[in-house]
């Protein structure tokens, strides 16, 4: 898949000249003060990268930051006070490795908590730290003990080269996880739960790996500051503290290390031109707490994703055609690939074999006996009015309704090329070749096209990828999905769900916010797939037209019950069928 992303060489060359500049004018040009408190920025800047992570990229709201560099910085206190001489640089990756365990413990919660309540269980967590440091101390703090810096890095502006190399290394090794699946994966648990599970992705190590990774990079942000400061003082690390570096962190878009950069300057700063103007200093807190509800009511990502989207929107205009939209034009039917004859009956093995399926919400029967066998090279499709229980039935199949839980009550088998997934979560049962699509699409708008493909197949080379690109006319693979149409990342969407090369693939209602023309290529399109790749496809769809014109099989759903099953015409003219789903009478 193309990997030329129009922003990305730009703003890499942006971030070396960065790397390179910014160490150069704070080493020449500046006081120890200035130096000082470029310093304190660079370390804040490494605490708003650790919220960039688990808040910025995996949407969790985490508010213990400062909890966790509390951790790093113990850490280190605790190696000068017993005399455990460690170089500095290791000294800094125990004091992160100390932290992430506790990192690890913490997101637990978030396993089974969101939004406001996981946050509530985090802020208790900095509120535990707090009182424990301000009760218990830091080792050293009553005999005035001082954390030594490296002898390389005993003044000011070499510890700042120091911190600096740290942060542009954390950011640099942050941008390239990002373009990696596990990055990725970040983005899809903040965009949806349900989808990133069914790409074969575990929801829960997923976000472990988030505040892991979060609670190793506060852990390094605390060993610095230890370094810096010299002598460690509780209040420091505060739940208060923790408050502002995050809503610092959501203002300025920490996920990006410009952004990350930004909240560091403005944190060390921005109360130093308060106080020169004769302001409070307290002033700055709430200018971050003002631009964070900002932030998080525009949805923008902050301050560094504004700037992103500006310089994609000039880069855009310079780079492409005006009216150009990155499409690309419609390529011929899965390229030299024919359907051919397919084999009759018990010959084909089956891809999914549901069996006695029953589902009830309380008093509701949602399924009722629902049995439905999709071979391999077949297009079946379900069809049936609004709330026969077609949802449900895939919802059941793919696994996000698998267990009686309350008044909900789960029986029935489901098999998958032969083997029982009656049990499996949903991410098994996507690794075992059972993929599916929304009804209402779930791409990531943060990724481009490639980086789409590349999270949901991470088999499929680029050849594949460029080619069933060009098959669906789907944009090209450097495009954003956040610009692109609702139409066409529906056919990404598709797209990434064949190139998976499931045994069955699961399609809800693909063809929603198609128009007609688009929607006659899609069904050709899927027509051939089944025998092109040798999978099944089970269809839903209210396009009767299509469904009868594309399916080998059909079976129709009314209340929650089979009414008819079997060949597409025969089906689509059964009397029945037309009752429920037509609105027809039967005759007497």
């Amino acid at each position: 898949m193309r990997r030329v992303d129009l922003m990305r060489r730009p703003a890499s060359l942006l971030g070396i000249a960065a790397a390179v500049l910014v160490p150069l004018v704070v080493t020449t040009g500046m006081s120890s003060y200035w130096i000082y408190l470029t310093t304190s920025a660079t370390v804040t800047a490494m605490l708003c990268l650790s919220v960039g992570v688990v808040f910025g990229r995996a949407g969790m709201a985490a508010l213990c930051p400062m909890a966790f560099a509390a951790i790093g910085a113990l850490t280190t206190a605790l190696a000068n006070h017993w005399g455990i001489a460690l170089p500095f640089p290791v000294l800094l990756v125990v004091s992160g490795l100390v932290a992430l365990p506790v990192g690890i413990a913490i997101g637990l919660p978030a396993l089974r908590l969101r939004g406001l309540n996981l946050a509530i269980v985090t802020l208790g967590f900095a509120v535990a730290v707090d009182v424990v440091t301000n009760s218990v101390g830091f080792p050293g703090a009553q005999t005035l003990d001082v954390v030594p810096r490296p002898d390389w890095a005993t003044e000011d502006a070499d510890y700042f080269l120091l911190c600096w190399v740290v942060f542009v290394g954390a950011s640099a090794a942050l941008s390239w996880y990002g373009t990696r699946r596990g990055g990725a994966a970040w983005l899809a648990v903040r965009s949806s739960e349900r989808a990133t599970a069914a790409t074969g992705l575990a929801v829960p190590r997923v976000k472990l790996t988030a505040f892991a990774v979060s609670a190793f990079l506060a852990g390094v942000a605390g060993s610095l500051l230890a370094g810096q400061l010299g002598q460690l003082n509780a209040t420091g690390f505060g739940s208060l503290q923790s408050l502002t570096i995050f809503t610092l962190a959501v203002m300025v878009g920490a996920r990006h290390p410009e952004g990350a950069a930004l909240g560091g300057m403005l944190a060390a700063f921005l109360p130093e031109v308060l106080r020169q103007v004769g302001l409070p200093q307290d002033l700055a807190a709430v200018v971050f707490a003002v631009g964070a509800v900002i932030g998080l009511r525009t949805g923008a990502g902050g301050a560094a994703a504004d700037l992103r989207a500006a310089g994609r929107r000039l880069l855009g205009q310079r780079a492409r055609p005006a009216g150009a939209t990155g499409a690309k034009a419609p390529g011929p039917a899965l390229g030299t690939v024919t359907p051919g004859p397919k084999p009759a009956g018990s010959d084909i093995p089956a891809a999914l074999d549901a069996r006695n399926l029953r589902v009830g919400y309380g008093a509701v029967t949602a399924l009722d006996d629902v049995s439905i066998e999709v071979r391999r090279g077949e297009l079946h499709a379900l069809i049936g009015p609004n709330g026969a229980g077609k949802s449900t039935f895939v919802d059941v199949v793919s696994g996000f309704v698998r267990s009686a839980t309350g008044t909900v009550t789960v029986a029935g088998r489901v098999s998958i090329d032969g083997q029982d997934h009656t049990s499996a979560p949903v991410h098994v049962r996507a690794r075992a070749g059972l993929r599916r699509t929304f009804q209402h699409e779930r791409t990531i708008g943060d990724l481009t096209v490639a980086g789409y493909l590349r999270l949901v197949a991470p088999t499929a080379t680029p050849a594949e990828a460029d080619t069933l690109l060009d098959q669906f006319g789907c944009p090209a693979g450097d495009v954003l999905l956040s610009t692109v149409d609702v139409g066409r990342r529906r056919l990404v969407e598709v797209a990434g769900a064949v190139l998976s090369r499931p045994s069955i693939l699961l399609l809800d209602e693909p063809a929603a916010g198609l128009d007609a023309a688009e929607s006659q290529r899609l069904g050709r399109l899927l027509a051939a797939l089944p025998a092109a790749y040798g999978f099944g496809v089970l269809l839903i769809e209210h396009d009767v037209e299509m469904v009868a014109t594309i399916s080998d099989r059909v079976t129709v759903l009314d209340f929650g019950r089979v009414i008819a099953s079997g060949p597409a015409a025969q089906v689509l003219r059964d009397p029945v069928v037309l009752a429920a789903y037509v609105g027809e009478e039967v005759p007497a």
